[in-house]
């Protein structure tokens, strides 16, 4: 939001925004990444530094630059032409890297622009950390590592927890991203492991979604030959939920894999997000029917079925069951208006009706989750596709 703000938009690769492809739909975005071929970027990067790392003792600071998905469609673009995207990102990258060792910092930043130049990675400074991302269980944790081990440059391995894009979480992916980078940054000599949990598209999730993604992290790096298939279900209840009844674990567990019923998971997110955000003129997902949406809204029933016996040991207990049951209610709203899609019938008065009803109640109850447990300033974003729904269905959109 930084560069929409008149006073840094000449900073801004292309200040007028630019449009994004990503999963064969193209989409107009805002201002985005820094022109990194103006010098006044990173005079600016040494600014902001100056105000903030006085106030923390860490030696290790993440400068980001990730996902440069504008640069070369705007300001950087000769440039790009003539030295090569890599090259344009590396001498960035460098002039980032000379204000932290003014700040005596030791600079981490993420991998996913860099590795795409692997003849450029043996350049990289030896003394800052490459963090290689990545969220699918078939991530190339494997073919990454080996190559910045190959030329010497420390690195983190960051699996997530797969709980963003999602509504309750993706269980399988996220136990099997978590393995896959500890496996195989043990094999190539990774000097970490940094487990992420992100937000994107507004975080319609709850905090207790990625509790199962942080056992994860915290269990395969500590110890991975014991933990590597440990069944995390009742480290979970012990733990996380603190439940004497033994019911949220599994809960927890199986709603995370609920998604699964319904059709293929689009990468890094699953069907019933998609269809509770995505808009009503863009088609269902490829493999979803009334019958499989039929069958999801069963098993999520019956997966939750237990959530009012469980009896947690927390001062946060009833929130966290609260949020559960609104997760529940997102979920099954996602099955009903996919199957309205699906029939053709989402725009009868009759539906709308219903539907509006149980978005209601669905926003409600998210406003009053989001500020119990985090900063208000996040929560207009956080609404932003329930209300979307809510014009939808009054015909107000």
């Amino acid at each position: 939001h930084w560069l929409e703000r008149t006073r840094y938009n000449h900073l801004a690769e292309c200040p007028d925004g630019f449009e994004l492809t990503w999963q064969g739909q193209t989409r107009q975005m805002p201002p985005f990444s820094l022109n990194p071929t103006d010098r006044r970027s990173v005079e600016f990067m040494g600014e902001l530094f100056s105000e903030l790392l006085p106030h923390f003792s860490s030696e290790k600071f993440n400068v980001g630059c990730d996902e440069t998905w504008d640069v070369g469609k705007g300001r950087s673009a000769q440039a790009v032409e003539e030295k090569g995207a890599g090259r344009v990102y590396l001498d960035y990258l460098l002039g980032i890297y000379d204000l932290l060792k003014h700040h005596r910092r030791t600079m981490h930043y993420w991998g996913d622009i860099i590795i795409q130049h692997p003849d450029l990675v043996p350049e990289l400074p030896k003394d800052s950390v490459v963090l290689e991302w990545g969220y699918e269980a078939d991530h190339p944790f494997e073919e990454h590592g080996a190559e910045f081990a190959r030329s010497g440059i420390p690195f983190f391995v960051c699996p997530g927890t797969s709980s963003w894009n999602t509504i309750a979480g993706r269980t399988d992916n996220c136990l099997g991203n978590v393995r896959n980078a500890t496996e195989n940054g043990l094999r190539h000599g990774a000097i970490g492991l940094l487990n992420t949990d992100w937000g994107d598209n507004n975080h319609t999730q709850y905090l207790p979604v990625s509790y199962l993604g942080f056992a994860a992290g915290a269990a395969m790096p500590w110890c991975f030959e014991t933990n590597r298939d440990e069944d995390l279900i009742a480290a979970l209840d012990m733990h996380a939920f603190r439940d004497e009844a033994r019911v949220m674990g599994k809960l927890g567990h199986e709603l995370g894999n609920a998604h699964k019923q319904a059709g293929p998971a689009p990468h890094n997110s699953t069907v019933l997000f998609h269809l509770l955000t995505q808009a009503p003129d863009l088609p269902v997902p490829d493999g979803v029917t009334v019958e499989s949406l039929r069958q999801t809204d069963e098993h999520i029933r019956s997966v939750v079925e237990p959530l009012g016996r469980a009896r947690m040991d927390r001062e946060d207990a009833e929130i966290t069951r609260d949020e559960f049951a609104n997760a529940t209610r997102m979920m099954l709203h996602a099955c009903r208006r996919g199957t309205a899609m699906l029939e053709g019938s989402l725009d009868s008065t009759e539906i709308q009706e219903e539907l509006a009803a149980e978005m209601n109640i669905i926003l409600g109850e998210h406003r009053r989750l989001w500020t119990a447990r985090n900063r208000v300033g996040g929560l207009q974003d956080s609404e932003r596709a329930f209300e979307e729904r809510l014009r939808e269905y009054e015909g107000t959109s």
